[in-house]
């Protein structure tokens, strides 16, 4: 991946956080890493955790953010969420799968719009 990619990746993270937080979500942890994969944002709101992916575009010319939520991405989001739920003992707890999608704002090259997908995929 090349270091521009990068660079709007971790940008997207940071925008998404934000939103996120303006939006009342609690931040449990960013990149959640286990053998199985990792997963960009774990939040949570009163008792459900929540699962978000994070898609960064410079823009729709290769399609959505959304459409990057393949069903094999969906199925390593939901085997690592199970791994992070078992591994804090909160496998009673209701869960959710969120992707937020953002593409550089064309008007601004500095700033983002950003979407929400609530309850995107799930567990099947």
């Amino acid at each position: 991946m090349t270091e521009k990619r990068l660079k709007l990746g971790r940008e997207g993270e940071d925008a998404a956080v934000a939103f996120l937080k303006d939006k009342g979500y609690r931040i449990i942890q960013k990149n959640f890493r286990s053998k199985l994969g990792e997963i960009d944002i774990i939040a949570q709101q009163k008792e459900t955790v929540i699962f978000i992916e994070v898609k960064s575009r410079a823009s729709h010319q290769f399609g959505h953010p959304f459409n990057a939520i393949t069903p094999a991405k969906q199925g390593k989001i939901i085997q690592v969420a199970q791994s992070f739920l078992a591994k804090h003992r909160l496998m009673g707890n209701p869960a959710r799968f969120d992707v937020v999608g953002l593409t550089i704002d064309p008007g601004n090259a500095k700033a983002f719009q950003i979407e929400l997908l609530e309850n995107a995929f799930q567990i099947s």
